[in-house]
C-alpha cells in the first residue's frame, strides 16, 4: 500500500492501515458508496470505472486546519485496479481524481504558495 509523502507500507503494516482512506472519506461523507459504471479484464488484471459519491457532511481535517461541512454533492472519478494472481488478488489501487474532489469541496489550488515555495527551495 503506498501512502503519498509516505514510506510504502508492507506486509502487517500495510494491513493495518488498509482502511484508513475508508475511514476518512466515511467522515467526509458518511453516506460514501461507489457507482460502478464498467469492469475490463485483461489476463490478471480487472480494472473498474467507478464515481465515489456521497455529500460532505462531516468535517475534513487539512494540514490548513478543519474545513466544515458544506453539504456539497460529491461525485468523484475514479478507477479501481485489482492485480489477481493464482486465483488470489495480489494487489489493489484505488485511483481518485483527488483535484475532482477539492473543487467539489470548494478547496481552490493555491499557486502563489506554490511559486513562493519553490522559488526558496
Amino acid at each position: 500500500m503506498n501512502r503519498p509523502n509516505a514510506a510504502p507500507l508492507k506486509g502487517v503494516q500495510a494491513i493495518e492501515h488498509l482502511g484508513d482512506p475508508v475511514l476518512a472519506m466515511a467522515e467526509l461523507a458518511p453516506d460514501i458508496h461507489r457507482e460502478l459504471h464498467r469492469f475490463h479484464v485483461m489476463g490478471n488484471v480487472v480494472a473498474v470505472e467507478l464515481t465515489i459519491q456521497g455529500t460532505f457532511t462531516g468535517s475534513f481535517t487539512t494540514p490548513a486546519g478543519v474545513i466544515e461541512p458544506t453539504g456539497a454533492k460529491l461525485a468523484i472519478p475514479a478507477g479501481d485496479f485489482w492485480y489477481v494472481e493464482d486465483g488470489r488478488i495480489k494487489e489493489f489501487n484505488c485511483y481518485a481524481s483527488i483535484n475532482v474532489m477539492l473543487a467539489q469541496l470548494g478547496v481552490q489550488p493555491d499557486f502563489a504558495s506554490a511559486v513562493t515555495a519553490s522559488a526558496t527551495s
